[in-house]
């Protein structure tokens, strides 16, 4: 009896430092951030010749993997350093989240890049991952002719001697 005595302050403790952390889970929205670019040489990645676009749209899609239902959660304008952030409530468990590119203000960079249109954001607690603030990757749209120069910004981005891909 005098020892389930002494475990009495210790299971108190315990419960009460896992109290935040439920409430925590239960109405603290997710924060993802991430950029939006346009591609003025066409490379597909991002460079010192990369314009951040202010006023492009994005929205968060997530997709049930058992029904493939798609939810829209979340939707977003970037500010002038191309970046944005979205509020997002609810955990979405073992859906597939992405950030989307949706449309570009610019007249001259208007075609998504097919290989940086989406980004995987992650949306759930039972990860391991503390933090409600995600980042996505940065996304970016082609610029409809490459700027002058690009050809020889190529070649300061290219492996030493490898002159195929100019």
């Amino acid at each position: 009896m005098e020892m389930a005595k002494s475990f009495v302050p210790l299971i108190v403790v315990l419960f009460v430092s896992l109290l935040p952390l439920a409430a925590m889970a239960v109405g603290t929205p997710f924060h993802i951030e991430g950029c939006v670019y346009c591609d003025t040489c066409r490379f597909g990645f991002e460079t010192i010749a990369t314009k951040y676009i202010h006023g492009a749209r994005v929205r968060i899609v997530c997709k049930d993997r058992v029904t493939l239902k798609s939810e829209l959660v979340g939707e977003a304008v970037t500010g002038p350093n191309g970046k944005y952030k979205v509020a997002v409530r609810g955990d979405r468990q073992d859906q597939q989240c992405l950030a989307e590119l949706v449309h570009s203000p610019l007249s001259h960079c208007q075609e998504a890049d097919p290989g940086r249109s989406t980004a995987t954001v992650i949306l759930t607690r039972s990860n391991g991952a503390a933090s409600t603030r995600h980042y996505a990757n940065a996304m970016g749209f082609f610029r409809d002719e490459p700027l002058r120069g690009c050809a020889a910004l190529r070649k300061r981005y290219l492996a030493d001697g490898d002159v195929r891909a100019i």
